[in-house]
């Protein structure tokens, strides 16, 4: 069984391997409320090309879950602003008609969200939500769908895939059920996939089975890939290029070997020499002071600088991405300042 068993939707326009397959330029979400406004996202900006793998890390509240929704316009509409542009393939996603975003979420773009039992619907077997998936995009019978997938199962590796197919969500284990919801996402074979932190909430052994099983199936598929994490270590495994975010803000971005192994901001750095591998035991660990700002109160220009150890005058305005070797760049007014960490991330592959 392999990946050329199941159907492929591309996006719309001739292909062409050196065109992104994903463009976001000056991406602001804001949630507005009568008393309060939130900016979420503030001029997030990134390119994805076909087959590429790009991590986003950063703390809880810098963005990372709000900018993978509105990739998919998931938002909801009454009380949130979105401005930018967001293009997957030729479909720019916050223009298109109800319609047609129907149409791309599933069949061309994909996400696998991080709980997996608030992913998937109680009342349906497994096998039923992965079929009308199917059913909705490729316009096939009820029995072709469940026998897409029963195949889509047995690719992910669910153990007893027949008997699963006819299991309810509560009928699994939390490692099953993630298995269960990559399928769903897989089902019609997307260009592009978003995982947003698919193994916060599984143990470690069951994580990496589940990071394994995303890198060879995005390899397979030839999919694009964006992977929300706050662990640099899963970034050092899977990642071909990492982008850092911070107060909504992507504050340095490159290939994973250029931030993990020669990070260049503060907050890289700070959040670098704040882990522990097992070639530093027996260091300390330097820990970022402070907490993450206020989404409805950032202070002006760099939202680091309250917490930043270089923070200098210049800080109060918002530093423009500055270029430090071919692809890497990073938004820090005192660049010449900062210094790799003692210890890095040694691993990448």
């Amino acid at each position: 069984m392999t990946a050329d068993t199941l159907a492929r939707t591309e996006p719309e326009g001739p292909p062409n391997s050196a065109r992104p397959l994903v463009e976001v330029k000056d991406l602001r979400v804001r949630f507005v409320s009568r008393d309060e406004t939130v900016r979420a996202v503030n001029g997030v900006s990134f390119t994805l090309m076909p087959g590429e793998v790009l991590c986003i890390i950063g703390e809880s509240g810098s963005g990372k879950s709000v900018t993978m929704r509105a990739l998919m316009r998931l938002l909801p509409r009454r009380r949130t602003a979105i401005e930018g542009e967001v293009r997957v393939g030729a479909h720019d996603i916050l223009t298109v008609d109800d319609a047609t975003l129907t149409r791309l979420r599933g069949a061309v773009v994909s996400m696998v969200f991080q709980e997996p039992m608030t992913a998937l619907d109680p009342v349906y077997t497994i096998g039923d939500q992965i079929a009308e998936t199917v059913m909705w995009h490729e316009n096939c019978s009820r029995r072709a769908a469940l026998d897409r997938a029963l195949e889509i199962l047995q690719l992910v590796r669910v153990p007893s895939p027949e008997r699963r197919l006819k299991s309810y969500p509560h009928e699994l284990s939390g490692g099953l059920r993630q298995r269960a919801v990559i399928a769903i996402a897989l089902s019609c074979r997307p260009s592009l996939l978003l995982a947003d932190e698919p193994t916060t909430a599984l143990d470690a052994t069951v994580q990496i089975q589940v990071l394994v099983l995303l890198r060879k199936l995005q390899k397979e598929f030839g999919m694009g890939l964006i992977f929300v994490t706050h662990d640099l270590g899963v970034a050092a495994q899977i990642a071909d290029r990492v982008a850092v975010m911070y107060a909504g803000r992507i504050v340095e971005q490159g290939s994973a070997h250029d931030v993990l192994m020669s990070p260049r901001h503060p907050y890289t750095i700070g959040m670098l020499a704040s882990t522990v591998d097992g070639q530093a035991r027996d260091r300390e660990i330097e820990a970022i002071p402070g907490s993450p700002p206020d989404l409805r109160f950032l202070p002006p220009g760099c939202g680091f600088a309250p917490r930043c150890r270089l923070a200098a005058a210049e800080c109060a305005a918002l530093p423009e991405p500055a270029v430090v070797s071919a692809g890497h760049t990073v938004c820090c007014a005192r660049l010449d300042a900062a210094c790799v960490p003692r210890q890095t991330i040694a691993s990448h592959s």
